[in-house]
């Protein structure tokens, strides 16, 4: 196998005409080789998502250990989501810009040493700082997975291999909760649970750097810098304010005046600045396209619906339910499992027909079903259907999520390949991130409303003090209490769950206009448009392959 099958990515072609075109685009690596590649790549993901769920059963044992608040407790899991949301853009662009394999290499280091110094902080403050790190590189892990998937595959066989990538984030929502209880009840100590990522990090970085071939790109490099800065800088301001609202100070505010006020000051520079820079971090003509703008949409309700509604289901578990935290995992297996079927079957139907948009339409809808199956729950559902309910939810995440990336890439050519999964991403992550910050200030909300009327009802006053900021410990409470505070929280879950469904509604109405183009057999666009060999795509394209 050679890496120069095809032309390298971006490349611009200056040698005079001819009257034989060029052969076409195909894949630059035969099916063997990509799942050995693969393997690096997925092990490397897996221990990004693997980071925030095992840690996430070790915070209470952390903030013990570090003297720790709720405040601190907060910005752990938020440092991480920040850091990886605000690089996801950058990380795509300098994908398009520079080698993918040296930066994919590079998002590994730089989250590995991210998880070396978590395990040895000291303090909370370093704590945080540690996360930090970590969620740069798990911010370049997710953004260019799907950025090296499409230098490898053309957009018709890339669904078989974007479903691996969907019943890996399933794997590692269950097994990450599991995995962390069992390290911080081990002689190991919660500091292992930074620690235990390390050694696949480590294998991961070899695999790549032995089995992915990819072509070097040969192209001028213009980084935009002041267009990446603003970008960081409003997306910051803005997530640090779909935390602390609600909490930290009250919805409507001066604080919310001053924050909300400088996020968009900031987006609109970033906009300005990128509708005239030679190379933009995220290229404003990719939204001209109606496919490309339609799966930013539909990816952020997807986000905002999947990530808020689900990271709640552990605490409904545990705190309505009396649940173990290793026995509330496993109760989400049948949403695990939906995602991971409906991910790999969708994917695999996807590249034999190399069409999207059925399946986009189909997820969507049982998508929204499952959403508002789940918004009739409370603390007394029978856990049988409970179990229906998720799994039908995770069918429909499976079957939306990698495929709205899939439409997207499929209207760009490599050179803005980069760009545009990690646009969509981005937006995917933004909608989970201000999602879970705007439905747990519902939740603490609601909870707050529910304790204070039930303790009324019985003649018992309260302030709404049983509750803090949507966290409680339920067993330090009398046991009549108990009842209450957890018969609170389950009836609070389904109003979580009803906001998901209208956000759902979103996400279906976007794929629903969403133009159907089938999926070119040819890595670039530019081959799809070049008439001089446009009737030979399909043919060469399986010759190729079997060949390989």
């Amino acid at each position: 196998m050679t890496d120069e099958p095809h032309q390298p990515e971006g490349a611009t072609t200056s040698a005079p005409s001819s009257p034989t075109p060029p052969s076409p685009v195909t894949t630059s690596m035969p099916h063997r080789q990509i799942l050995k590649a693969f393997t690096g790549l997925l092990s490397a993901l897996l221990v990004a998502m693997l980071s925030s769920t095992i840690v996430s059963s070790a915070l209470p044992t952390i903030l013990a250990d570090l003297h720790g608040t709720q405040g601190q407790y907060t910005w752990v899991v938020t440092a991480m989501l920040l850091t990886s949301t605000a690089t996801t853009p950058i990380w795509g662009k300098l994908s398009d810009l520079f080698s993918k394999k040296v930066l994919y290499q590079t998002a590994i280091v730089i989250f590995t040493i991210g998880c070396v110094l978590g395990g040895f902080a000291q303090s909370m403050p370093q704590l945080i700082a540690f996360r930090a790190v970590q969620g740069i590189g798990m911010g370049g892990l997710q953004a260019l997975i799907q950025a090296v998937i499409a230098a490898m595959i053309a957009p018709r066989d890339r669904g078989r291999y974007a479903g691996y990538i969907g019943a890996t984030f399933a794997i590692a929502t269950v097994s990450g909760p599991l995995v962390g209880g069992l390290v911080v009840d081990s002689p190991l100590g919660w500091r292992w649970s930074f620690w235990v990522c390390v050694p696949i990090a480590v294998i991961a970085f070899i695999l790549l750097g032995r089995t992915l071939k990819l072509p070097v790109v040969k192209r001028d490099v213009s980084i935009d810098w002041l267009g990446a800065t603003l970008i960081v800088g409003s997306v910051t301001v803005l997530l640090v304010w779909v935390t602390l609202a609600g909490k930290d100070f009250a919805w409507w505010s001066p604080h919310t005046a001053v924050l909300v006020g400088a996020a968009v000051l900031l987006g609109a520079g970033a906009i300005l600045v990128e509708s005239k820079v030679r190379e933009p971090v995220v290229p404003l003509h990719l939204f001209r396209n109606r496919t490309f703008t339609l799966a930013v949409v539909g990816s952020l309700a997807v986000g905002t619906a999947m990530f808020g509604g689900t990271v709640f289901l552990v605490q409904y578990f545990q705190t309505a339910r009396g649940f173990s935290p290793s026995i509330a995992g496993l109760l989400t297996l049948p949403m695990v499992l939906g995602m991971v079927s409906s991910s790999t079957i969708t994917g695999r139907l996807v590249s034999r027909l190399g069409r999207t948009k059925p399946f986009l339409v189909g997820g969507s809808l049982v998508l929204l079903v499952g959403l508002t199956l789940l918004s009739q729950v409370d603390h007394d559902t029978n856990l049988w259907w409970m179990g229906v309910f998720l799994a039908l939810m995770g069918i429909g995440v499976g079957s939306v999520m990698q495929n709205l990336v899939l439409a997207a890439q499929n209207t760009v050519g490599m050179r803005n390949v980069g760009a545009a999964t990690a646009t969509v991403t981005f937006f995917r992550t933004l909608g989970g991130a201000t999602g879970v910050s705007a439905l747990g200030a519902v939740l603490g909300a609601r909870v707050s409303a529910i304790v204070s009327e039930s303790l009324a009802a019985r003649g018992i006053a309260t302030d709404g003090g049983f509750t803090t900021n949507g966290t409680l410990d339920v067993s330090a409470l009398p046991a009549p209490v108990q009842e209450i505070v957890r018969a609170a929280y389950g009836d609070a879950t389904g109003t979580l769950f009803l906001i998901s469904a209208v956000i759902a509604v979103v996400t279906a109405v976007a794929v629903l206009f969403i133009r159907e183009t089938p999926l070119r057999d040819t890595l670039d666009l530019d081959d799809d448009q070049n008439p001089a060999r446009a009737h030979t795509t399909r043919g060469p394209r399986r010759t190729a392959r079997t060949a390989a």
